[in-house]
């Protein structure tokens, strides 16, 4: 029986996870979903973030999963296939190529063992207006294999963004199956079974290069150590993020300042703080906050923006507001 699955796509800050988080809640009870979540930055965010929702999760970090000859991907996919899921969601990164990974779920190597429904893309309405995500090549091809689009954050947006968002829809070709209006990324669980265009997914696809590093396990902690550090960068973007020893507890207040102050595109975070653990997440300057019920875990944070940051004077701060 091939498992049905779906690509939730959206460029840096759409609302991916906190949308994936949200349909994990309102699951049917006796299924065993399945999520595949692959990020830019090294450290891996999101799947830490998804940990209490009950689904099996497996992630790639360090970059698009598609590249190296998709193999990550593939291992990944096979990985999850064998635990036998009720459904399967793949969360590319913000800043992958949608294509490729629409043409690997959709080969022949899958194509016994998966049911791909329709794509799902998010977009913050208020990037439809702005040069600089629609001049970004991957912003617009995951929209273009996106068969549902969600329109996410509508509270934040002023009416001239939903008038956008509204007459994009309105000009696709060709056109898009269903698309709404929604915030926190809640839209409803049914869209999932929704049938994806028959479209052919291998034309027009590029080849594409990148400076990041290569893919591999999420990397450790190591004994004896209470931080390590990771950078990456490709596609005009730089990343960094860090692992925290799980007996490093920061001050809540101290922190939730500095994450306020940081001046990057994207911020993530789940970190042990003096008031519990905490999942952060920092989006055109606002920061939201979730309690998470883990216990003994390694914080873990991740910074990514388009301009090279000052990661040692970053460090330092966090440094200072913990107990290291």
């Amino acid at each position: 029986m091939r498992v049905p699955t779906n690509i939730i796509t959206g460029f840096l800050g759409t609302g991916k996870t906190t949308a994936i988080l949200n349909l994990l809640k309102e699951k049917p009870e006796n299924e065993n979903w399945a999520v595949l979540v692959n990020e830019f930055g090294e450290i891996g965010i999101d799947g830490a973030m998804m940990t209490d929702q009950g689904a099996l999760i497996k992630e790639v970090p360090g970059g698009c999963m598609c590249c190296a000859a998709g193999v990550p991907m593939s291992v990944a996919i096979t990985a999850l296939l064998r635990t036998n899921p009720d459904r399967l969601i793949v969360e590319p990164t913000g800043l992958g190529h949608a294509h490729k990974v629409l043409a690997t779920l959709t080969s022949a190597q899958f194509a016994d063992y998966i049911d791909l429904r329709a794509t799902i893309g998010l977009v913050d309405p208020r990037n439809l207006s702005n040069p600089k995500y629609l001049e970004n090549q991957n912003f617009n091809d995951q929209l273009a294999i996106s068969d549902i689009i969600i329109g996410n954050k509508v509270d934040q947006c002023h009416v001239s963004d939903i008038d956008t968002f509204s007459d994009w829809v309105t000009d696709q070709n060709p056109p898009k199956m269903f698309s709404q209006l929604v915030k926190q990324g809640r839209f409803p669980i049914e869209l999932l079974d929704s049938h994806r265009r028959d479209e052919s997914p291998s034309g027009n696809i590029e080849e594409h290069h990148h400076e990041h590093a290569e893919q591999e396990p999420q990397f450790q902690l190591p004994p004896n150590q209470q931080l390590v550090r990771k950078e990456n960068k490709g596609q005009g973007y730089f990343s960094c993020g860090w692992i925290f020893g799980a007996e490093v507890v920061f001050n809540f207040d101290d922190l939730f300042s500095v994450l306020s102050d940081i001046t990057a595109e994207r911020v993530k975070g789940v970190m042990n703080t003096t008031n519990g653990c905490y999942a952060f997440n920092v989006s055109n300057g606002v920061v939201s906050v979730n309690e998470m019920s883990l216990d003994g875990f390694e914080s873990r944070l991740e910074v990514i923006d388009s301009q090279l940051l000052p990661w040692d004077e970053l460090e330092s701060v966090l440094k200072k507001i913990s107990s290291i």
